[in-house]
C-alpha cells in the first residue's frame, strides 16, 4: 500500500511516497479505501513541526478524507463495505487506505462527489462553527472575510451569504476577488493597493463591519480590527501569512468588541455530536446546490508535495485534493 509520509520534520523536502503494510480494522474501526484527500494550510506547518500539535512519526498530511468502506471491525453495525463516507481524521490521510474509528465516519449523499466531499469537513466545518457558534452571525450584519479566495475564505464567503449577511471579500488580487464575488461576496477589497481600515469603514457607511473572519493574520489584522463596528466580533482562525499579530488591547476596549478564538479541531474533540450534525447539514446543502466548493486542482499521491507547495506559497484558490488511487 502506498503512502505519502515524512519521517522527520523537514518541510516539503522530507515528504516521500513509500510502501507500507495494509491496515486491518480492529473493534469499532473501519478500513477505508481513500478516493480523495483534502489538503490544508496547516499540513505545511505540521511538516515543519510548527503546528499546535506535534504528531508521532512517520506521519502523512491530509486530515479529511472521502472514500469507500472496505471492511469493518467487530461491533460496527452502522456502516457496511461498499458504503461511501467522509471523515475528519486529523492526519495520515494521504494513503491508499486508512483505518479509523467508525464514529468518525459520515455517509456521503449520492449527489455529492468524493472530491467535493473531501473538501467539506475542515474549511466548511470551520466556517460554519465560526459563523454560527462563535460569531452568532445574524442576517443583515456585515462581515469582512480576509483571505477570501482560499479554501477557508471561500467557505466563509458562501456560508455567510447563505446566512443572510452582507459579505465583503478581502484578498490580494482582483482575480481572487472576482472568484469570491462569484461565490456570493457582495463586493471586494484588494488590500495590496488600498487602506484596509478606510475601505472597510467606507463600505459600511462609517459604521465598521460587524464581524471579521481572519485566517491570515499578519499586518492586516490590526487595520481590520480598527474597522470593526461597536460590539463587533473579530474571529481568529489562523495565520496563513506566517506572522502572528500583536494587538493593542485598548482597541478592544474602545470599540466594545470581542476577539473570538476559533479552534475547530478542539471543538471537534470536545463536541463530536455537534460537529457531526454540522457536517451532515453542510453535505445536505452541497447536495442541494446551496454551497458549491471550488476545487483548485486534483493531484496524484506522488504529487502531494507539489500540491502542498502551491498551498504554502499561497497560489491556491479554493481546495486542493489528492487522489491516492492515482
Amino acid at each position: 500500500m502506498r503512502v505519502a509520509q515524512f519521517r522527520e520534520f523537514g518541510g516539503l523536502g522530507a515528504l516521500r511516497v513509500e510502501d507500507v503494510p495494509e491496515p486491518s480494522a480492529g473493534p469499532g474501526e473501519a478500513v477505508i479505501r481513500v478516493e480523495a484527500v483534502g489538503l490544508n494550510f496547516f499540513d505545511t506547518l505540521v511538516l515543519r513541526n510548527e503546528y499546535q500539535i506535534t504528531p508521532p512519526l512517520p506521519f502523512s498530511p491530509g486530515a479529511e478524507i472521502a472514500g469507500v468502506v472496505e471492511s469493518v471491525g467487530s461491533g460496527v453495525i452502522e456502516f457496511l463495505p461498499g458504503q461511501r463516507v467522509v471523515a475528519f481524521i486529523g492526519g495520515n490521510g494521504a494513503r491508499e487506505k486508512i483505518v479509523t474509528k467508525a464514529r468518525n465516519l459520515i455517509p456521503i449523499p449520492d449527489g455529492v462527489g468524493d472530491e467535493v466531499a473531501a473538501g467539506i469537513p475542515v474549511a466548511y466545518g470551520t466556517a460554519f462553527h465560526a459563523l454560527q457558534d462563535r460569531a452568532q452571525l445574524k442576517p443583515q450584519e456585515s462581515i469582512a472575510v480576509l483571505g477570501a479566495a482560499g479554501g477557508a475564505g471561500l467557505a466563509a464567503v458562501e456560508l455567510a451569504k447563505l446566512m443572510g449577511a452582507r459579505v465583503i471579500a478581502v484578498a490580494s488580487s482582483d482575480n481572487k476577488l472576482a472568484l469570491a464575488v462569484a461565490h456570493g461576496a457582495d463586493e471586494g477589497i484588494n488590500y495590496t493597493d488600498t487602506d484596509l481600515k478606510a475601505a472597510l469603514k467606507s463600505r459600511t457607511g462609517g459604521k465598521g463591519v460587524d464581524v471579521v473572519y481572519d485566517c491570515v493574520g499578519g499586518s492586516h489584522a490590526e487595520p481590520a480590527l480598527r474597522a470593526t463596528a461597536w460590539e463587533g466580533r473579530y474571529l481568529v482562525l489562523g495565520f496563513a501569512s506566517g506572522t502572528i499579530p500583536r494587538i493593542a488591547l485598548n482597541l478592544v476596549l474602545l470599540k466594545g468588541c470581542s476577539i473570538v478564538g476559533v479552534f475547530w479541531t478542539s471543538f471537534v474533540e470536545r463536541n463530536p455530536e455537534k460537529h457531526r450534525a454540522n457536517t451532515i447539514e453542510l453535505l445536505k446543502w452541497c447536495e442541494e446546490g446551496r454551497i458549491t466548493p471550488h476545487i483548485h486542482g486534483t493531484f496524484s499521491l506522488a504529487e502531494t508535495g507539489s500540491a502542498l507547495s502551491l498551498i504554502e506559497t499561497r497560489k491556491v484558490t479554493g481546495k486542493v485534493i489528492v487522489k491516492p488511487q492515482v
